[in-house]
């Protein structure tokens, strides 16, 4: 437990992003209070301090104040301040230095290596993962999350045009638009995404039904959670729970998550963490 006020933060963010919901999950399990700032995806204003153009972004004041990007990033790197008091939070987010990297597109990206790792000493580490083969799960897990779960979201949700256009009316009614700009993302960002998800599909190599790789995907999670654990931290979720559900949450309402639901093994494990979730969080 922190002493009430010593971490003040604030979260940039889409409401419908996957990588935002990750982070809020993240928070409000571990019952840290934060004020939410919505960010318009049109002109995005309210990030203009920052050179840093993406959400999530996460203000956080321990004492100074301090930005810090990339979803993973914040996780690890709060998650080793609440257990560790060694290090300022200042310190701890110096561990995590972003490296500019190009992607196969030829993109000039930031990436942070290490993001995966929390930064504490052989103590900290022996009591937050007991075997060695705790830290390694829970690391392949996040990775997981980031590099193949997500990138299964927009095909799905966008995968007919019905389902784009429903998927843009919730976008719009969650988000933060003007009423025109509302009106135009709706309509034409459905018939863009429609198209967009196609491009996703075949970038992924995904399957002609996408819902194939929805299912398998989340159904290899359940696996590897396993009939013998309530979650993959076991009696309580670990930052891998944390990051599936927070990126399966944003599909809720939608008709791939219905979908998801009835196909796949995921319900108990998925009413599980809600539940988990609002008894622990703020």
């Amino acid at each position: 437990q922190l002493p009430a006020g010593s971490l003040q933060l604030t979260l940039y963010q889409y409401k419908t992003c996957p990588f935002c919901s990750k982070v809020r999950a993240f928070l409000d399990y571990h019952g840290l209070p934060y004020e939410i700032v919505e960010v318009n995806p049109i002109m995005r204003k309210e990030i203009k301090f920052s050179s840093y153009r993406k959400v999530p972004i996460l203000l956080a004041n321990a004492g100074s104040p301090l930005q810090l990007n990339d979803s993973s990033v914040i996780i690890s790197a709060i998650k080793t301040y609440l257990i560790s008091r060694r290090n300022s939070l200042e310190e701890i987010v110096s561990f995590y230095p972003p490296v500019k990297t190009v992607t196969e597109q030829g993109k000039e990206v930031l990436e942070y290596e290490n993001k995966y790792w929390l930064m504490l000493d052989e103590k900290e580490t022996k009591r937050v993962y007991p075997v060695k083969e705790v830290r390694v799960e829970e690391m392949k897990w996040r990775r997981w999350a980031d590099d193949w779960l997500v990138h299964l979201i927009s095909p799905n949700v966008y995968r007919t045009p019905k389902e784009a256009l429903a998927s843009f009316d919730y976008i719009v009614r969650e988000g933060k638009f003007g009423t025109l700009e509302g009106l135009f993302a709706k309509y034409v960002g459905a018939v863009a995404m429609f198209f967009v998800s196609k491009r996703l599909k075949k970038r992924h190599q995904l399957r002609d039904d996408v819902r194939e790789d929805l299912y398998e995907a989340v159904n290899e999670w359940v696996k590897a959670v396993g009939k013998n654990r309530l979650f993959m931290g076991g009696n309580q979720p670990n930052l891998a729970d944390l990051a599936v559900y927070g990126v399966l949450r944003v599909m809720e309402g939608l008709e791939a998550f219905d979908d998801m639901m009835v196909h796949t093994n995921i319900q108990p494990w998925y009413q599980r963490m809600e539940e988990v979730i609002q008894k622990t969080g703020v």
